[in-house]
């Protein structure tokens, strides 16, 4: 991602994840806004995640998203052919919703929905799409400086330790050496 913020969406498993987190207003450092769908919204239960969301809103580094008619009927086709692909975890409408948006208007997905991670992988109309789960997320506050740590690992863990969310080791271990750290303590 260039120096320049870049605009996102984010689906409902990201959100409620990253709202767990003590550092989550980092968000707003590596974004200039974070759409939430309306579909999206409908789906939050947690008050934690709901409070996030309310101060995100009033302070206007989250947006919320009014689907149109055409990006739920793309979602709709988008949901229905996730599940005719062998092998592909299915996709619900609120995560395909954000994926059509993303590749209408060119925002990052913000997720951890592994059926939207597939769909840029084996749909050919989305392969532009970038999608970004916390991984990316976080790995990106700390190159552009927004999280300041000697170890990143120690943030990643961070994560993992406030959110029950635990990332996949050989992403992990790819982002933390990206960024300078040991690797190996990964493990």
């Amino acid at each position: 991602m260039s120096e320049a913020k870049a605009v996102a969406i984010a689906d409902t498993c990201f959100l409620i994840d990253w709202a767990r987190w003590r550092r989550r207003d980092a968000i707003f450092g590596v974004f200039r806004h974070v759409f939430v769908p309306e579909s999206v919204l409908d789906e939050v239960v947690s008050e934690t995640t709901i409070a996030w969301i309310a101060n995100g809103l009033a302070a206007g580094s989250l947006a919320l998203f009014t689907e149109t008619a055409d990006v739920v009927e793309e979602a709709r086709r988008l949901v229905e052919r996730s599940r005719w692909i062998p092998g592909m975890r299915g996709v619900d409408l609120p995560e395909a919703v954000c994926l059509c948006v993303g590749r209408r208007k060119g925002y990052v997905v913000l997720t951890e929905n592994r059926g939207a991670l597939m769909t840029v992988e084996l749909m050919e109309e989305y392969r532009g799409v970038t999608v970004w789960r916390a991984l990316e997320v976080i790995g990106e506050a700390l190159r552009r400086g927004v999280i300041s740590a000697g170890n990143p690992l120690a943030v990643f863990r961070e994560y993992e330790e406030d959110t029950r969310h635990i990332f996949p080791r050989r992403d992990l271990e790819r982002v933390v050496r990206e960024l300078g750290g040991e690797a190996q303590e990964v493990g």
